[in-house]
C-alpha cells in the first residue's frame, strides 16, 4: 500500500491520473445518458441503443494502424491533450444537435469522438512509461484497474442520476467540461522532450502514407520478434472472448434459466457484484505487484477465473450464480495488472505507441467474432451452460499455455548487457 501512495509523489503522474479519471467520468455520464435517452425517446426502436454502442467499437478497427504511429512520431503530450480538446468540441456540437432535434446526426458525431479518443491511450501509456520508475509500472496498472472497476460499479448509476435530474443536455455539458479539465491537467506539467518525442521531431504534414505503413509494420515485427511480448499482446484475444461472452451470456442465463421473471433486476446486481469483485481484486493485485512474478499472477488469475466461470454456468440458484461471478472476477485484475506492468519492461520507449496500439483491435476483433459465434449458435446448437463452459475452458487453457509455453522471463532475470543488446538489435531498423 505504501508503494501505491508513493507513486502520487510524482506530480506529473498525479496530474495525468487525475486527467484520466476526469475524462472517464464525464464520458461515462454522457454516454450513459445517451443510452437512456434512446430507450426513453425511441422505446420502440431498441436497435438505436445497440447502434450507439457500435459507434464506440467500430473506430477501433478503422484507426488502430494509425494511432500507434502517431504516438511514436508526434508529441505525445499534445496528442493526449488535443484528443480531449477535440472531444470537448464534438460534445458541444452534440449538444447543439440535440437542442435542434437533429437526432440522426448523433451517431456520426459519436463515431468521430470515439475515433479521436482512440489516439489518447497509446500516447498516455507511452508518457507514463517515460515518467515512472520501472518498479511503478505495475502499481500504475493496478490503479487503472481500480478506477475501471469503480466506474463499472457506479458509472451507470451516476449517469442515470444525472440524466434524470439534468436531462441529456445537462449530461453532455458535464461531458464537455470533463474533457476540458482533462486537457488542462495534461498540458500543465512539464514533460521532458525525450519522453514526449522519443524519435525526434517529425512534421505530420510531410509524413507520407508509405512511412506510416512502414512504421505500423515495424510495430508488428517488433512484437513477433519477442516470444514473450507476442504472448502478452495475444492475451488481448482471450480478453475479447471473455468480454464478448460475458456481455451476453450473463443475462442469457438469468433470463433463460435462473430468474426469467426478474432477470432485469438481477442483471443489475450481477454488474454490481462483478464490479465489486474486480475492485477488491484490484487491491489484491496492487499488493501483489512487485512481490509476485508477473507470469505467476497471470497464470493464477486465468486459472481461478476460468474454473469459477464454468461453475457459474451450472449452479442451480441465482444466489450461487452471483457468488460464482464474484469469485470469477476476483482475480482477473491480477492478469490485467501483470500485463500492464510487464509490457513497459519489455518494450523500448521508442516503440511503445506502436505496440500499445495493437491491443485494442485484437481485443475488439476477438470480441466481435465471439459475439458472432454466439449469435449463430445460441440456442440452436449451444446451450447457455455450453457458453460458460467454452469461455471458462478457453480461459483455463490460456493459463496452461502461460505455464508450459511462455518463458519464465522477467526483466530482473536478464543481465543489463543482454537486455540492452537485444533491444538495440530490435530497434536498429526503426530509426529514420
Amino acid at each position: 500500500m505504501k508503494s501505491v501512495l508513493a507513486i502520487f509523489k510524482n506530480k506529473t503522474y498525479s496530474m495525468l491520473f487525475a486527467a484520466s479519471v476526469t475524462s472517464q467520468l464525464g464520458s461515462v455520464i454522457g454516454m450513459t445518458a445517451l443510452v437512456f435517452f434512446f430507450l426513453d425517446r425511441f422505446s420502440h426502436q431498441p436497435y438505436l441503443a445497440s447502434l450507439n454502442e457500435l459507434m464506440f467499437s467500430l473506430p477501433s478497427l478503422l484507426v488502430f494502424w494509425l494511432v500507434g504511429v502517431a504516438a511514436d512520431r508526434m508529441d505525445r503530450q499534445k496528442i493526449a491533450s488535443n484528443c480531449d480538446w477535440l472531444s470537448a468540441l464534438l460534445s458541444i456540437v452534440l449538444f447543439a444537435v440535440v437542442m435542434l432535434g437533429q437526432f440522426s446526426l448523433i451517431f456520426p458525431i459519436i463515431f468521430l469522438r470515439a475515433a479521436v479518443a482512440k489516439f489518447f491511450a497509446p500516447a498516455e501509456q507511452a508518457i507514463l512509461q517515460g515518467i515512472l520508475r520501472k518498479g511503478d509500472y505495475a502499481v500504475a496498472a493496478g490503479l487503472n484497474q481500480m478506477v475501471s472497476s469503480v466506474f463499472m460499479i457506479f458509472g451507470n448509476g451516476l449517469g442515470a442520476f444525472v440524466y434524470w435530474n439534468l436531462g441529456l443536455q445537462g449530461a453532455i455539458v458535464i461531458d464537455a467540461l470533463s474533457f476540458v479539465l482533462s486537457a488542462l491537467l495534461i498540458r500543465h506539467p512539464y514533460i521532458k522532450s525525450d519522453v514526449r518525442l522519443p524519435n525526434g521531431v517529425h512534421d505530420w504534414q510531410t509524413t507520407k502514407f508509405r512511412s506510416i505503413i512502414s512504421d505500423f509494420n515495424q510495430g508488428m515485427h517488433y512484437i513477433i520478434k519477442d516470444k514473450l511480448l507476442t504472448s502478452l499482446v495475444a492475451s488481448f484475444a482471450i480478453f475479447g472472448i471473455i468480454n464478448g461472452g460475458c456481455s451476453v451470456m450473463l443475462i442469457f442465463i438469468l433470463k433463460y434459466k435462473l430468474v426469467p421473471d426478474s432477470y432485469e433486476l438481477f442483471s443489475v446486481w450481477t454488474g454490481v457484484i462483478a464490479g465489486l469483485g474486480i475492485l477488491i481484486g484490484s487491491l489484491i493485485a496492487a499488493l501483489c505487484a512487485g512481490k509476485c512474478r508477473f507470469r505467476s499472477m497471470i497464470i493464477a488469475g486465468l486459472l481461478v477465473s476460468g474454473v469459477f466461470m464454468i461453475g457459474a454456468g451450472y449452479v442451480p440458484t441465482v444466489y450461487m450464480f452471483l457468488i460464482m461471478i464474484f469469485l470469477a472476477t476476483l482475480l482477473i485484475p491480477l492478469v490485467n495488472v501483470a500485463i500492464g506492468g510487464w509490457m513497459p519492461h519489455l518494450v523500448n520507449p521508442k516503440m511503445m505507441g506502436r505496440v500499445e496500439s495493437w491491443s485494442t483491435p485484437i481485443l475488439m476483433l476477438s470480441q466481435s467474432l465471439t459475439l458472432g459465434l454466439i449469435t449463430l449458435s445460441f440456442p440452436v446448437y449451444l446451450s447457455v451452460e455450453s457458453l460458460f463452459l467454452i469461455v471458462g475452458a478457453v480461459t483455463i487453457l490460456s493459463a496452461f499455455y502461460y505455464l508450459f509455453f511462455v518463458p519464465a522471463d522477467t526483466l530482473e532475470e536478464r543481465s543489463n548487457d543482454q537486455f540492452m543488446e537485444q533491444k538495440h538489435l530490435e530497434t536498429a531498423g526503426t530509426k529514420n
